[in-house]
């Protein structure tokens, strides 16, 4: 519906927020916190990026990494790999807005910088008594059970391998992110309350059912290890590997074969750590080949640049067709050269094979980061035709519940290869899935916390400082475990963070105090973040969803409206206000315990 201003009181539909402070979780105020804390939104943990990174620029670094700490558990690992989603739609990339924050590099300056040594939170609930087996020791399984043990419940989670952290250690190459790193987090998990039981491969050394009959729910972990192999004529040939595997022999045991000529075949995270890994291995030829373009590739950002700088070259839009060996041993790789068509179901353009371009690359070993799919032999007989179909998917799709009541699934093997960020989320939202089971209702759920006030230092010319770029060592001092990215200084990560936008803080104007000075107007930096307004749109639950302007119309009168879409926190407008009519509100998006009156927020 429409609803003109004048018909309005303050305390309706015109005001951003349902309340000037407190907790407020109506659904207008969780969509304020959507649309305007975009990077929040676009984590899959819904870590409160302005927040940690507010901390960061005061100095703060242990509540900086507290902060994530509760949302994604592993801050000083994601800090370093994270696919940075939160990036991509930054206020600050944003048209005519300068480049994206560095989210991830200032993220990892919280954990480079802390004084603590172990960090661990304050439990949400006491003990209740129930128990839950997770099948799966990496970041799902993990943050899943660290989770559980803040709600109170008994968390085991049995390991196959003989360290816990899953493709933490197994498929990320140690010159990426330090075992250390990995470690403490672990042991944090561990801290928690949480028992890891390593070298316990479920349906060997114990089953399913043994598990049903032990814990009050079973959460399945174990990510996605069936390997996608291609099958093209010469699939048998000998020097063909999939990138995991041969990732997982590099990482424990500092050697894999990568021959004379080696071809990756791929272009998301796998191929670009296997063909970095093999550089590192005495490779003497390597090549990154990928059947569609640069703009379709799922890696994280500045990956291809760091290609280049170690001389590995990429070809793209050139897709295998056959394997071709001599003796029994692959000795080339014959592709075809493809074209972009229409979207397929991931929503990336389809290669289009062009007819009569077949070429062959020289290979004797074949690197294949083709992705893979979980994988279910684990399960009893008994409970398997109840849980996983033909296709060895689970029947009961992506969500974390499954086709019996005290079976539950988390990360990649209830959703399929995802990144890093999405399998902590997907272990942290499976958490709370088994936790309603186990409990009989919803004992958290997500609000806003309103603070009135503006409390932070922020100044125009920080949005003219440019994007810091990462320190990296020498290309003479890369090896297998030297880690390539020294990480921000405090200097750097100030820098940095003072850059922010702080989009989490919310202006509005109290047109009842406002005399239609103009003085906002003339001082505003953009052109649509106030205007002068007849109409808010407000959707059936209060949402504010729009405006309208009916400038030249007979009845035409307007009041001012401060549009958070485009609002880059810059005080102007605050500044030059000669009657102090423009609040400031700072807006967190958290989860509480239901009971609570006010959120736990570190």
């Amino acid at each position: 519906m429409a609803a003109r201003i004048s018909d309005i009181q303050l305390a309706m539909l015109d005001r951003a927020l349902t309340r000037p402070e407190g907790i407020a979780g109506a659904p207008k105020d969780l969509d304020w916190a959507a649309r305007n804390i975009p990077c929040q939104e676009s984590c899959p943990a819904h870590t409160d990026i302005p927040g940690y990174l507010a901390a960061i620029y005061r100095g703060e670094y242990d509540l900086a990494y507290r902060i994530n700490l509760r949302d994604n558990v592993f801050p000083s690992v994601l800090g370093r790999v994270c696919s940075r989603p939160c990036e991509e739609v930054c206020r600050h990339g944003w048209d005519g807005l300068g480049d994206s924050v560095a989210i991830c590099f200032s993220k990892r300056a919280a954990s480079d910088f802390k004084n603590e040594e172990i960090v661990l939170l304050d439990p949400l609930y006491p003990e209740t008594g129930r128990t839950v087996a997770i099948i799966g020791g990496g970041p799902a399984g993990l943050a899943c059970a660290r989770n559980l043990a803040l709600l109170g419940h008994g968390a085991t989670v049995y390991e196959k391998h003989s360290k816990p952290g899953g493709m933490m250690n197994q498929g990320i190459p140690e010159f990426r992110l330090p075992r250390d790193h990995i470690d403490r987090e672990v042991d944090q998990v561990r801290r928690q309350g949480v028992e890891i039981i390593c070298n316990t491969h479920v349906g060997v050394d114990v089953s399913m059912r043994e598990l049903l009959d032990k814990f009050d729910a079973v959460v399945m972990a174990g990510g996605t290890l069936r390997e996608n192999y291609l099958r093209l004529p010469g699939a048998d040939l000998q020097g063909i590997y999939h990138g995991l595997p041969w990732l997982l022999e590099a990482n424990e045991t500092d050697k894999a074969p990568v021959g004379e000529n080696l071809i990756v075949i791929g272009g998301g995270f796998t191929a670009m750590d296997c063909s970095r890994t093999a550089y590192r291995l005495g490779a003497k030829k390597i090549r990154v080949c990928y059947r569609r373009s640069v703009n379709e590739m799922l890696i994280t950002p500045g990956e291809l640049e760091e290609l280049d700088v170690e001389g590995i070259p990429m070809d793209f839009m050139v897709s295998p067709k056959e394997y071709v060996g001599e003796n029994g041993h692959i000795k080339a790789m014959r592709f075809i050269k493809t074209e972009l068509g229409e979207p397929d179901e991931s929503g990336r353009r389809r290669p289009v094979e062009i007819e009569g371009s077949e070429f062959e690359v020289p290979a004797d070993v074949i690197l294949l980061a083709t992705g893979q799919f979980p994988k279910t032999d684990f399960i009893d007989k008994e409970l398997y035709k109840k849980l996983v179909g033909d296709d060895e998917w689970l029947l009961s799709g992506a969500g974390q519940k499954t086709a019996m009541e005290k079976i539950f699934a988390a990360g990649d093997f209830a959703t399929g290869a995802a990144t890093l960020i999405e399998a902590v989320a997907g272990g942290k939202q499976a958490a709370h899935t088994v936790d309603t089971y186990l409990m009989g209702h919803s004992r958290m759920h997500e609000v806003t916390h309103v603070e009135s006030g503006r409390t932070h230092e922020r100044e125009r010319d920080m949005d003219f400082v440019d994007l810091q770029n990462m320190p990296t060592i020498e290309l003479e001092k890369r090896d297998l475990t030297a880690e390539v990215e020294l990480g921000f200084g405090e200097d750097l990560a100030k820098s940095e963070t003072s850059r922010c936008y702080l989009c989490h803080y919310k202006y509005e104007i109290d047109n009842s105090r406002c005399i239609q000075c103009d003085q906002c107007i003339v001082v505003k930096p953009r052109p649509d973040c106030i205007v002068r307004t007849s109409t808010l749109v407000n959707d059936d639950e209060g949402r504010i969803v729009g405006f309208e302007n009916e400038i030249g119309t007979d009845s035409y009168q307007y009041e001012y409206f401060i549009n958070q879409e485009d609002c880059i926190r810059c005080n102007a407008c605050l500044e030059v206000c000669p009657t102090e009519c423009i609040s400031v509100q700072k807006v967190t998006r958290c989860e509480v315990r239901t009971e609570d009156p006010a959120p736990v927020l570190a």
